[in-house]
């Protein structure tokens, strides 16, 4: 019955939305009936968003009860199939077809069809074959419940691999970092590059926060921090790039959503010397204002508004959309057994620099780099800090960072006490590294 449905090549969303002749056929020629107008309604799909990025494309269907659902893959040509339980085909769901671009990575393009009397198919052509995972999300924040596709490539991305290709395309391969893993052995099907003939890269991880199901604070002025903290790493990579012997990498690079775990995991992939998490966040109390910068603690938040910070961007992993029917998400971020003391105290050093910079361009909310518990600071081999740029929740703070000159500024300054800390603090030899490992 399936494949007369998919043998028509119809795209339905429209068709649904408006019943006709053309509906009826179609049924007939898939061997089944239209349901009549009561057996077709049910739980109305409230929102549906596509999150297109080069590590996965995420489906969100967004409702007011949880949704039931089948899930099955087929082949010759590739196809992820969907089925829905007693839903309500609304404008939002139907409309989900015309938002697949032709520049998504892995869908081609979808279709949705009534298959039988209660159940709503959705067809993803597919541009390779994927690995899927579909999960529900419980209502939190703005958001009611979701149910979340996430559309995988059998082999994701090595972000090391794409920064060395980067590299070696710009004419740099002479100064990249050995490709190496644990072992110092170079990945399956690549040579090491050769032993740089001048001083070594450094290697700067910018980790814009939130982005996709999770738009961060939220302005009075309808400000996202996710667009905030986009627009100034992408502005602070440039800065970066410019200085010989210094790249950057940005965890993401568009508007999607990445867990805190795979952000961490990025920076450990390439052997980042130093990793900034960069924000804009909301207090409780609007007139909250000025920027602070964080390293991770063990003992405990140096104070209530700190770990009060903390908890809200651990969070980030219930709004941006976590599959926790996989392995926990924080297994390999425990800080059992790992000794972090040499990575804070560097990471307080790298705070201190990036702080007097700030405090030349805005004023501060502490004058001291503060501690606490953040997830996304804790890679124990890489120094690494989160820096508040600023709060989006106080208004005039909020018009400044909407202001391409203030980013400028923010960029500048992130960049200088970046610079600062080096200079103070060059990062080991790579070949060093290397053998250590061995």
């Amino acid at each position: 019955m399936f494949e007369a449905l998919d043998t028509l090549g119809i795209s339905c969303g429209r068709a649904l939305a408006r019943p006709s002749l053309l509906v009826t056929l179609f049924f007939f020629a898939a061997g089944f009936l239209p349901a009549p107008a009561a057996a077709q309604s049910g739980t109305p799909i409230v929102a549906a968003r596509t999150w297109p990025a080069p590590d996965y494309t995420r489906i969100t269907l967004e409702s007011q009860e949880a949704l039931k659902y089948s899930v099955l893959s087929l082949k010759d040509p590739e196809r992820l199939v969907v089925d829905l339980e007693d839903i309500e085909v609304t404008e939002a769901l139907s409309g989900l077809t015309e938002k697949i671009s032709a520049n998504d990575p892995y869908i081609k393009s979808m279709r949705i069809g009534r298959y039988k009397p209660g159940v709503v198919r959705l067809v993803f052509d597919l541009k390779s074959e994927i690995k899927p995972q579909v999960f529900t999300l419980a209502p939190v924040g703005d958001y009611g419940h979701r149910l979340v596709v996430d559309v995988y490539p059998l082999e994701p991305p090595d972000p090391l691999l794409v920064f060395l290709d980067k590299l070696q395309a710009q004419g740099e391969d002479g100064a990249v970092p050995p490709a190496v893993d644990g072992k110092g052995r170079a990945p399956a099907g690549r040579a090491a590059p050769r032993r740089p003939d001048a001083a070594r890269l450094v290697i700067v991880v910018l980790d814009p926060g939130h982005g996709g199901e999770d738009p961060g604070a939220l302005g009075r002025r309808g400000t996202h921090e996710k667009n905030v903290t986009l627009a100034i790493a992408q502005k602070l990579k440039a800065r970066i790039d410019k200085e010989p012997n210094m790249r950057a990498v940005l965890t993401r690079e568009g508007d999607y959503y990445l867990p805190l775990q795979t952000r961490v995991e990025k920076a450990q992939r390439v052997r980042a010397d130093l990793f900034v998490s960069i924000h804009a966040d909301a207090f409780i109390r609007p007139h909250a204002r000025g920027a602070s910068v964080f390293a991770l603690s063990e003992k405990g938040a140096t104070s209530a508004a700190a770990s009060w910070l903390a908890n809200r961007e651990n969070a980030a992993d219930l709004i941006g959309g976590v599959n926790l029917q996989g392995k926990d998400r924080y297994l390999k971020m425990t800080l059992a057994d790992l000794s972090l003391t040499a990575q804070i105290n560097d990471s307080l050093k790298a705070g201190r620099a990036v702080l007097a910079e700030l405090g030349g361009i805005n004023d501060l909310h502490k004058a001291d780099v503060e501690q606490a518990g953040f997830a996304v600071l804790k890679a124990p081999d890489i120094p690494s800090i989160l820096v508040e740029t600023a709060f989006i929740s106080n208004p005039d703070e909020e018009l400044r960072l909407r202001s391409t000159a203030y980013q400028n500024k923010v960029a500048e300054a992130i960049f200088n006490g970046i610079k600062r800390y080096f200079t103070k603090n060059p990062p080991l030899a790579r070949d060093r590294i290397a053998l250590n490992q061995r």
